[in-house]
């Protein structure tokens, strides 16, 4: 006995649904991979908001005990994986994008048709149930491919995590630094004020020429706009942090260390890196991602040069007169005019294009990290040097001075000069620490994706020579 069309259909459907499968809509099934990767390559995870206005109860009160103690660099990390809102926009589109694929899952909803004939004294009653036969067949393609866009994304938001806490990192040393440095520069200011004050009076005694009272006058008066500069750099480096925390309101109360963190006992050989670069860097294995998903645009293309209108139908209709009929309708589109051939050369032009780019950022990726590596390299020995050879040559000689200033070889001046000098070397040792750190920062983020590679400061030890000139 044969099948009649309708059940055909229905059939065709129910074994449509079985294959087709259901994918979730919860965003929390995309933004798994994405913490796995986080854990993975960075040791942390992002937690995501319940609720857009505000994060949950645990999450604010974590907040509130990081914020209460004075901000590591690891607890700048914890911040702002707990609370920036771009973070959290981000994982928001991977939501939006877990939708899609779960909208690519679903079967097409079948039309429905009626219709009504009337032939003289005969009505006829026709009722049509259409189903699109190509969406169909091209479901499990469609899927891939939606799966595969939505990897891409989730390798890209890791990325866009991996920078943004690659930016704390950077913010953070350029805070602290700042910090450190105005509490210096404060120093040599109050130093020059004693000097400048104690000039003033030796000048009115007269046993101070007015060469020399200018001389500490200037002094005091570049050390204040150094501690105006100071403050402005403090100002400016403590809103970046801000921002990169996503703190505000009574947010931004929160306290830095003293110093900076002191520098790795000894500098770390890596030979391999850059081959460890090209298996981590999420920007390369990203494009691999988007390489494989053209080839496989490139496959669909293919495939449905022929089938893009393709639908499947029952009809039944019945009269008046109590006569039935059943039938079935299968529609195709003619490729009379238009063969596809176009679509195909414009898919493989853009899966060469796609080839080549993927090199380019490999080819980078291995410089970028070479670049990284020697850069953290050289500021590990620039700070390494300023602090075992100019900070103790400076503190012995400030000793030294003391010692004759007690037996009364050099007068108070000439100590007071020394002082400043001895302040001004700390200051570049705080300098020194500040681009390794910084550099550290880019390093770390050059094995993950493309760092910010700054080229560094001119060399601070000038400051100290500025500081003792002329005394």
């Amino acid at each position: 006995m044969k099948r009649p069309p309708c059940s055909l259909a229905w059939s065709t459907l129910a074994a449509a649904a079985v294959l087709a499968g259901c994918a979730t809509t919860s965003p929390d099934a995309a933004i798994e991979p994405l913490q796995q990767q986080l854990r993975q390559h960075t040791g942390t995870t992002l937690t995501r908001w319940p609720d857009a206005q505000a994060p949950s109860a645990e999450t604010r009160q974590r907040l509130r005990t990081l914020l209460a103690a004075p901000l590591t660099l690891d607890g700048a990390v914890d911040i702002a994986l707990l609370n920036h809102r771009g973070l959290q926009a981000a994982l928001a589109d991977l939501g939006v994008t877990q939708a899609e694929l779960a909208q690519a899952t679903r079967l097409p909803n079948p039309g429905f048709s009626f219709k009504r004939t009337t032939s003289g004294e005969t009505i006829e009653w026709e009722r049509g149930l259409h189903l699109s036969l190509g969406h169909l067949l091209l479901m499990p393609l469609t899927r891939s491919l939606e799966g595969h866009r939505l990897a891409q994304q989730q390798a890209q938001t890791t990325l866009t995590v991996v920078t943004q806490i690659a930016g704390v990192r950077r913010a953070w040393v350029e805070a602290v630094a700042a910090e450190e440095s105005l509490r210096y520069l404060t120093q040599v200011q109050d130093a020059a004020a004693a000097g400048a004050e104690l000039a003033r009076r030796m000048a009115q005694a007269g046993n101070f020429n007015k060469l020399s009272l200018a001389r500490e006058q200037s002094f005091e008066a570049d050390a204040v706009l150094n501690v105006a500069r100071g403050e402005r750099t403090r100002d400016a480096s403590r809103e970046r942090l801000n921002r990169a925390l996503g703190l505000w309101g009574d947010q931004l109360g929160y306290t830095l260390p003293e110093r900076l963190p002191d520098l790795p006992a000894a500098p770390i050989e890596q030979p391999d890196i850059e081959s460890r670069a090209l298996a981590q860097r999420l920007d390369v294995q990203a494009a691999k991602t988007a390489t494989e998903q053209t080839a496989r645009a490139l496959g669909l293309t293919r495939a449905t040069r022929f089938v893009n209108v393709l639908e499947l139908g029952a009809v039944r209709s019945n009269t008046n007169t109590g006569e039935r009929s059943r039938a079935w309708e299968l529609s195709l589109e003619l490729p009379l005019f238009d063969w596809g051939d176009a679509k195909v050369a414009r898919a493989e032009a853009t899966y060469t294009a796609s080839l080549h780019r993927t090199a380019e950022i490999a080819i980078d990726a291995r410089s970028e990290v070479r670049e990284a590596y020697r850069h953290w390299r050289h500021t590990w020995d620039i700070a390494r040097h300023v602090q075992t050879a100019v900070v103790p040559l400076r503190q012995r000689i400030r000793d030294e001075n003391v010692l004759r200033y007690n037996g009364m070889l050099i007068g108070v001046f000439e100590l007071l000069a020394d002082a400043r000098a001895q302040i001004a070397s700390v200051n570049s040792a705080i300098d020194a620490r500040r681009e390794f750190w910084l550099a550290d920062a880019d390093l770390q983020m050059a094995m993950l994706g493309r760092p910010t590679l700054s080229a560094g400061a001119a060399p601070a030890s000038s400051t100290a020579a500025d500081a003792g000139g002329g005394h």
